[in-house]
């Protein structure tokens, strides 16, 4: 299962205020500008001529970069129209649950689909969302379940403006993974025992047409929108990335997900809290199989959309980091993992996930298929009420987290 533009009737964010101009350039902080300016020529004076430029570059110019990057890091407004195309098997419910979170806790309105996911493996139309209608050009804050993208029919339901973000898996251990989970429901893959019997002749069991059997070739090239069973061309692998670039404004990768929810946040104009999370969907570690290297090279040729695509947007990535700074980035990843761990300990029983048989509150069970065995967890008894109310919204699977949702948007 783990399957922008004119504004419309949209609600702002409560407690949300524009100014007017930008912060630093209040009254206020003009006054602190000017007296660090003259605090920074007393202390030069006092320091003496000789010892100045070694004092300025070791002492002051941090320390007065660091006070200016803190006022013009004030002066964004955090972002609330969001278009997250969630990819199947990227640790994409992991950034589901932080959409739900900051959306639920701001009161933003959901784009949600009648069930669980929008209608895939179609492609995506407006239709699909609940509560859609042509004639009331509704527009709205978050679209963030499963679907084939389709771009015409997404900014449909989405303002100008959106931000439209996605993530991706390194396309090796994203088939791993999907023939564990999808072993049951794929038609392709009901017909071997294994994956390595699969790989050694793919033609032999695939069709294209067969039943869920986007799951077994080029998977994020075919939720982007795209046939996953084209030829790898030059000529068409450009043109498809190059849509994608024009359309995403940032693409995460699951490998590196800490320093992808740092360029998130930064992106968004968001804080730590609303990009710390606890991991979900995620597999009982008995159920990964190891790959051989034969496997690995079968995988990345019979992927080789995939393959090409997750190369492409690995580097980019990365230049991103560059442009981010790498010593600010190994600091807020740190900041980052220290504020997962507090409240780790903090809300969870264990500090840990279990497997689903251990999980005490039936509520809190994720959705199991295949032969994947989906870990969840149990909270901490002894937590207050607005404790518990954080703590439970970041544990919660996403199809009741996507029924509570529901439930607040459309009250019976």
């Amino acid at each position: 299962m783990q399957s922008h533009k004119a504004q419309g009737n949209v609600r702002e964010d409560p407690g949300v205020r524009k100014p007017k101009i930008p912060q630093w350039c209040s009254l206020h902080n003009l006054w602190i500008i000017v007296v660090i300016f003259v605090t920074v020529i007393l202390v030069v004076q006092a320091l003496g001529i000789r010892d100045m430029r070694m004092k300025y570059e070791k002492v002051l110019k941090p320390w007065i970069f660091q006070v200016n990057n803190r006022m013009l890091e004030k002066t964004c407004q955090p972002k609330t129209h969001l278009m997250f195309l969630k990819t199947h098997k990227t640790a994409s419910s992991t950034v589901l649950n932080i959409l739900y979170r900051f959306g639920d806790a701001r009161n933003l309105t959901f784009a949600l689909p009648y069930q669980y996911y929008f209608g895939y493996p179609y492609l995506f139309k407006a239709t699909m969302v609940k509560s859609y209608s042509p004639e009331k050009a509704q527009k709205f804050h978050i679209l963030c379940h499963h679907m084939r993208f389709y771009k015409p029919q997404v900014e449909k339901v989405m303002p100008n403006g959106t931000f439209y973000v996605s993530i991706l898996r390194n396309p090796v251990t994203l088939m791993e993974s999907s023939f564990t989970y999808y072993k049951g429901s794929c038609s392709v893959f009901r017909k071997v025992n294994s994956l390595t019997q699969f790989l050694a002749d793919p033609w032999k069991y695939y069709s294209p047409d067969g039943h869920d059997n986007q799951y077994a070739r080029n998977t994020m090239w075919f939720d982007f929108g795209f046939d996953n069973n084209a030829n790898d061309t030059e000529e068409y692998v450009d043109f498809v990335i190059n849509e994608i670039e024009n359309t995403f404004h940032l693409i995460l990768i699951s490998e590196y997900f800490d320093e992808s929810m740092v360029l998130l946040k930064d992106a968004l104009c968001w804080e730590f809290d609303d990009v710390v999370s606890f991991k979900l969907n995620v597999r009982n570690k008995v159920t990964v199989r190891s790959l051989s290297e034969v496997d690995v090279k079968r995988i990345k040729a019979w992927n080789s959309l995939d393959w090409r695509l997750y190369l492409h947007f690995n580097q980019t990535f990365w230049q991103k980091v560059e442009q981010y700074g790498r010593k600010r980035m190994a600091d807020d990843v740190l900041v980052l993992q220290r504020a997962g761990k507090e409240l780790g300990d903090l809300c969870l029983n264990g500090s840990r996930p279990v497997d689903t048989s251990q999980i005490q509150d039936k509520k809190l069970k994720p959705y199991q298929q295949g032969n994947a065995r989906i870990m969840g967890y149990n909270l901490n008894t002894n937590l207050d009420e607005s404790t518990w109310e954080k703590c439970i919204r970041m544990v919660t699977p996403e199809l009741q987290y996507k029924d509570r949702l529901d439930a607040k948007l459309f009250p019976p």
